[in-house]
């Protein structure tokens, strides 16, 4: 029976790609406070700026590539029932050739009604406050702001539940509910957790790797261990 495989992604995932994080700067992001650009209060307060910034992340995103960690773990799904849970709001899983990617954060390259959050549109240009959808809604980017739900995060939980293998990459754990889902795999199930400052991980798992480097260096350390084991278990 084919393994089944967990990604839990995080910023560090994407920042050798040239995505900057704001994770390791003290909530300013691009020169702002993240709560200015990534809240209902800042999108109330100034939408224009908000869309401005969300305009030039959506920019920096064409121009970047995935990089080797992203197509390690494309690779992975040879091996693997494979599913990747990422906090990032980048498309580079998807580039790379991931096929079950789950975003818990939203999608850059999407907007959405103001009005019904299910409305969304595939959007790789500028977006302006005259923008409408064909039922004549303004429109946001579409991304699970600070003190907003995250809808996916249930169908998350019910992957990780099943998983036998754990990766978790590049993520600080800090930001929730992202960050308890690792506490959702089972305690027999094979964990790693790839961070160059990995956090302190109370959960016990049965195995458990903490590999202390960038996502790119630690995946090529363990791509081949965790096939291997993958076909012995």
């Amino acid at each position: 029976m084919e393994k089944k495989l967990v990604v839990l992604s995080g910023a560090g995932m994407s920042a050798e790609s040239g995505i900057n994080t704001f994770r390791d700067a003290d909530g300013i992001w691009e020169g702002h406070d993240v709560m200015e650009v990534a809240s209902p209060e800042g999108w109330n307060k100034n939408k224009e700026l908000v869309l401005d910034f969300y305009n030039q992340r959506r920019k920096q995103l064409l121009e970047v590539s995935p990089n080797e960690g992203h197509h390690i773990l494309a690779d992975l799904q040879n091996d693997f029932k494979m599913t990747v849970i990422t906090q990032n709001v980048d498309d580079l899983h998807e580039r790379a050739g991931s096929q079950n990617v789950i975003h818990l954060h939203g999608e850059l390259l999407k907007v959405r009604s103001v009005r019904d959050a299910k409305l969304t549109l595939d959007w790789t240009t500028d977006l302006t406050s005259l923008d409408r959808n064909d039922q004549g809604d303004a429109l946001r980017p579409d991304i699970v702001w600070f003190g907003e739900a995250v809808p996916e995060f249930e169908r998350a939980i019910d992957f990780v539940k099943e998983a036998d293998f754990v990766i978790v990459i590049g993520t600080s754990l800090q930001v929730y509910p992202a960050a308890s889902l690792m506490d959702y795999a089972p305690e027999e199930a094979v964990v790693y957790y790839i961070d160059p400052k990995p956090a302190p991980i109370a959960h016990s798992y049965q195995h458990l790797k903490i590999i202390p480097e960038k996502a790119s260096r630690g995946l090529k350390m363990i791509k081949e261990e965790i096939i291997s084991w993958g076909q012995t278990l």
